[in-house]
């Protein structure tokens, strides 16, 4: 009966550690993680473009993006009086990462949509200084092909 007991105790504390790890990717991993979702899905991903936007994001708006398969990808065709948008179909927050300020734009919105959890599946436009522009015509998202994303028809 002891090892019986021994052994159920053993196996739990290792599902339960090979669970832990698995959730509980470092902060640095998560980072890579986003970066590495970017570079599958957007065409105009570059390291150099996408890591430091990514990095202003606080770590737990990251978590959430990846645990809900959302992408954050740079757009140089974005103007420069619209440099960011949520693309709530595609699941995609878009900045001009040659717009100062853009990645700092994007950044601040995913931190609020993330704490409150809300992603409508409308498109929504940013200015240059994080105003909301209303009736703003910006480019289609264009994955790369063969790209998985989510895609919410209305």
């Amino acid at each position: 009966m002891i090892r019986r007991s021994t052994l159920a105790w053993t196996t739990a504390a290792l599902a339960l550690c090979a669970a832990s790890t698995a959730f509980a990717q470092s902060d640095r991993e998560v980072v890579e993680s986003t970066v590495a979702r970017s570079a599958n899905v957007c065409p105009g991903h570059s390291k150099d473009r996408t890591t430091p936007t990514v990095k202003l994001v606080p770590v737990g708006g990251l978590r959430v993006l990846l645990d809900k398969g959302l992408v954050m990808c740079p757009d140089r065709r974005l103007d420069p009086d619209a440099p960011a948008v949520w693309y709530g179909q595609w699941g995609v927050y878009a900045w001009n990462p040659e717009v100062a300020d853009a990645g700092k734009v994007v950044a601040a919105q995913i931190d609020k949509m993330t704490r409150d959890e809300s992603f409508p599946t409308d498109t929504l436009v940013w200015g240059p200084k994080g105003e909301e522009l209303k009736n703003r015509t910006v480019p289609a998202f264009e994955p790369r092909p063969g790209a998985a994303v989510r895609v919410k028809v209305h």
